[in-house]
């Protein structure tokens, strides 16, 4: 498998590269390079050499732009306008040039729109509208986009080029800048394959990763390369090399709204199901049975009724996590036919290196064998298009922790608001957490309640008064934060200086409502860097798209507004959308408890561990001096304290075995860029620096 993988495409380097076109549309990989004055022959070769990589985004076909300071190239999948969708896209007299991945949900609304106004599309392709909504409205043409993309669009008669990713960062776009060159991709093994820096990891990132379990945006784990955060664009001037990046979107400034929301949700939950299932190929679902999947399988069939397929992962055994008999209730009832997906300890433990080199970046969730594999069985059956329920937990009080931090943090802003927090808003006795021999335990250490709450109210005392109350209610971000520094090799500490973990929800006043505010940070961590990322990632490596219905900017915009005017973190988990959907999902769906996609943990964890534990011992982090080497002994043995969702353990190993894939691929670049820049330095026009920044600070 590794050495297939490293010659994915090996496509010719030559002249008849430029230019090519193939019948397919948008949703594909993309990559380029701009400076000022003209590009070299070796920066147009590194963009090849990144498109090239991303064949598994795009197996379809390919495409190319050349003109002076700017090299734009491109990988197809075929989606939409399979005949006449061939990229790059152009207007009517050919000065503006556009490369994208992703789809535009409201193309047919705007083609109409502009048709009107005296446009001529040349395609069908769904993208196609991007370019005259520029000419329309310049850079302010993004907020007219409903969707998941991110391009880049040349502008021949301003020099300049607007790079941009859609609001809630479904598509993602890698940033290096050396030697007076901005390049762009869409994945960063892409950039790693071009040899643009050394295979080297930064400090900041790592220590953010063994704390969020991946890591967040605007941070990429290799030094020198960095993300384009979601709502983001990006402009070059070809003519002076300024960059001016700017936020073009925030949740929380959605309007207020008044007025039943039940019904509101409806009519936009109904309004998504419809623009979300256009394709001209088939479309399957990845259905579990939990409510969120089942719903977007329901609201989905009844748009594009009889032409649905199901895909659901079971486990071996048929343990008390297997969902395929929910699963397969749900799909007769809608009459779809579903195919099952057993896997097997051993199959995951034997795959989980190169399951590392598909994520990208490093993102320490088990769960990801089981999405890898509903995505290769779509693909098998025929499937490009596959819709996925993420968003439903993190936009509707899904998670306990999320509802338990609104609260916390709303405690301790009243008392900061009178002085500071007083123990007596604290105190409180509990019952144990776990009624087994850890929990029990565990609560007699706590003093039943009352050491915690101690602890609790010198936390909120001693932190920052802009620190809201977020990850640090989960146990993963705890034992880190406890355990950490100890496991770190001397030299690497000392280059860490100081970690950035709590930093990423320390929001400058005044805040949003507290509850809005909580809703932003949870999408904009573990939404957009795990589900998401891991999502995108892991089906655009069978070449299946991805569709999230639940997380379209206007159904958030509902929420939010809705939110405003009628706090719901109160209110039982998701009860406005249980009773939005009241009469599109059957009772038995609704009542069931939650489960989550949650895979038999201890098996697997033990697999991975009997198969690779040992490669922790001397491997690439430790002889990289990031890891004391008794770090690594002692992490190889796979311990898995009960309160850890990922121990730090099975963190370490993620890390360890994506270093190893990716520097075996690409630790020997072709040529490494001499002027190397540090994200975290790299100021540009119009905004902050987009290194160590929290959420939403733009």
């Amino acid at each position: 498998m590794r050495e297939s993988r490293r010659h994915e495409s090996v496509a010719a380097e030559d002249s008849s590269w430029v230019g090519l076109e193939s019948k397919a549309d948008e949703m594909c990989g993309i990559a380029g390079a701009i400076t000022t004055g003209t590009l070299t022959p070796e920066v147009r070769r590194q963009v090849r050499t990144m498109n090239n990589r991303l064949v598994h985004r795009g197996p379809d076909g390919e495409g190319a732009f050349q003109e002076g300071p700017v090299s734009l190239a491109m990988r197809r999948l075929s989606v939409i306008d399979l005949v006449g969708g061939q990229q790059p896209l152009y207007n009517e007299d050919n000065s503006l040039v556009l490369i994208a991945n992703g789809e535009i949900y409201n193309h047919i609304e705007l083609r109409s729109v502009l048709t009107s106004s005296g446009h001529y599309l040349k395609t069908g392709s769904d993208c196609e509208v991007i370019l005259h909504l520029y000419e329309e409205y310049g850079l302010n043409c993004i907020k007219h986009l409903r969707g998941m993309f991110a391009f880049a669009l040349w502008d021949s008669r301003h020099r300049r080029l607007l790079l941009a990713r859609d609001r809630m960062g479904e598509k993602p776009l890698y940033l290096y800048q050396g030697r007076g060159v901005l390049y762009f991709a869409s994945e960063l093994k892409a950039m790693l394959a071009a040899g643009l820096v050394p295979f080297a990891l930064d400090p900041v990132a790592v220590d953010l990763y063994f704390h969020y379990n991946y890591v967040p945006e605007p941070w990429s784990p290799i030094r020198g390369i960095r993300k384009l955060p979601a709502a983001h664009t990006l402009v070059f001037d070809a003519r002076t090399g300024k960059q001016d990046e700017q936020c073009y979107w925030r949740m929380e400034d959605a309007s207020l709204l008044t007025g039943d929301p039940v019904e509101r949700l409806r009519a936009e939950l109904d309004t998504v199901s419809e623009l979300i299932v256009r394709s001209d190929i088939p479309i399957g679902i990845s259905l579990s049975g939990g409510l969120d999947s089942s719903a977007i399988a329901a609201m989905a069939s009844k748009k594009y009724p009889g032409r649905l397929e199901a895909f659901t992962v079971g486990y071996a055994g048929r343990c008390r996590h297997d969902e395929r008999d929910d699963a397969r209730a749900m799909a007769q009832y809608l009459g779809m036919p579903i195919h099952e997906i057993e896997l097997h300890p051993g199959e995951v433990a034997s795959f989980f290196p190169d399951l590392m080199y598909w994520l990208d970046d490093p993102i320490a969730d088990i769960s990801a064998s089981g999405y890898y594999a509903v995505m290769k069985a779509a693909k098998t059956q025929g499937i490009s298009v596959i819709l996925q329920g993420h968003g439903g937990d993190e936009l509707f009080w899904g998670y306990p922790w999320v509802r338990q931090a609104a609260a916390q943090t709303k405690r301790k802003a009243d008392g900061w608001q009178k002085g500071g927090p007083r123990f007596a808003n604290y105190f409180s006795m509990t019952l144990p957490s776990y009624w087994n021999l850890w929990g029990m335990k565990e609560w007699i250490k706590s003093g039943a309640g009352l050491l915690e709450s101690l602890a609790v109210y010198r936390r909120d005392r001693c932190s920052p008064k802009e620190q809201a109350v977020f990850y640090d209610l989960v146990p993963d971000f705890r034992l880190a934060q406890n355990g950490l520094q100890p496991l770190y090799a001397h030299r690497f500490h000392a280059e860490l200086q100081e970690s950035q973990a709590y930093r990423i929800f320390t929001v400058p006043e005044p805040w949003p409502q507290i509850d809005v505010l909580l809703t932003r940070l949870i999408c904009q961590t573990y939404l957009q860097e795990n589900g998401i990322a891991l999502g995108d990632r892991l089906s655009m490596a069978s070449s299946v798209e991805l569709r999230l219905p639940f997380i379209d900017y206007r159904l958030i915009e509902t929420v939010i507004g809705l939110r405003k005017a009628t706090p719901d973190h109160t209110f039982p988990a998701k009860v406005w959308l249980r009773e939005a959907l009241k009469t599109m999902v059957p009772d038995w769906v609704m009542n069931r408890p939650k489960r989550g996609f949650t895979p038999p943990l201890h098996e697997w964890h033990n697999a991975i561990f009997a198969a690779h534990g040992s490669k922790l011992e001397a491997g690439y982090l430790v002889s990289s001096e990031i890891l004391r080497p008794e770090s690594g002994v002692g992490l190889s043995k796979g311990t898995y304290p009960p309160e850890a969702g990922a121990p730090m353990s099975f963190k370490a190993l993620t890390l360890e075995l994506w270093c190893q894939a990716m520097s075996e691929t690409y630790g020997s670049p072709i040529k490494a860029c001499e002027d190397f820049t540090d994200p975290n330095t790299l100021v540009t026009s119009g905004s902050p620096a987009p290194g160590p920044i929290h959420p939403g600070s733009t």
